[in-house]
């Protein structure tokens, strides 16, 4: 498989930082990277898990509707995240982001989950600017992948910059913080326990 067609479900970086964390495991037939490949892929989903996997923030998952849900993931829902210390005023406490596109792709050699979420508002807010550290130019991408035998899973930051003009001095101030850890690779740390628990023996 060639780079650029592993990276076309990816973001391009264009400004701020960027960061990429990914884990994998080799196994020995086909058949056991495929059962692996299916676990692996329903961690991801379950987003309600990625607490326990991660063990930092904890992340809820919520429809469009603002109701909390006890499902996978689906295109469209939000994602609220208790990161340690004060959270955003326009959060209500938390952070938000909104998934905005999930990638299911199989074939002989390859199968691939991709999920890419945007921070965002809280839901059904009248305001749309995001209720988060980051910019909305930021993304993450999340990436289950099975290839042959070797199964991997991945995350990639992009286009992450502080989210400094709301129009709320406190969250301002508390996202130059949190978005300023962040960019000094603070965040590497939680992303590199999800994508190992995500690969975790079962």
């Amino acid at each position: 498989m060639k780079a650029k067609e592993r990276y076309d479900h990816i973001p391009d970086q264009q400004e701020g930082s960027k960061i990429d964390v990914e884990e994998s495991r080799n196994f020995e037939t086909v058949d056991d990277a495929i059962a692996f490949f299916t676990l692996a892929r329903r961690r991801l989903l379950n987003i309600n898990d990625w607490g326990e996997i991660s063990g930092l923030s904890t992340f809820q998952l919520f429809d469009e509707y603002g109701k909390e849900v006890n499902r996978e993931g689906q295109q469209g829902d939000y994602i609220r995240i208790d990161i340690p210390g004060p959270g955003t005023q326009s959060g209500d406490g938390f952070d938000w982001v909104r998934i905005e596109e999930i990638i299911s792709r199989k074939d002989i050699d390859e199968e691939l989950l991709t999920i890419q979420v945007r921070p965002s508002g809280k839901p059904m807010s009248e305001d749309n600017s995001p209720a988060h550290f980051l910019k909305a130019e930021a993304t993450s991408t999340f990436i289950v992948r099975r290839l042959q035998m070797l199964v991997s899973t991945e995350e990639h930051g992009r286009n992450e910059m502080a989210n400094t003009d709301t129009e709320n001095i406190l969250d301002n101030a508390r996202n130059l913080l949190v978005g300023g850890a962040a960019k000094l690779g603070l965040s590497y740390p939680q992303w590199k326990l999800l994508v190992k628990g995500i690969m975790a023996p079962a």
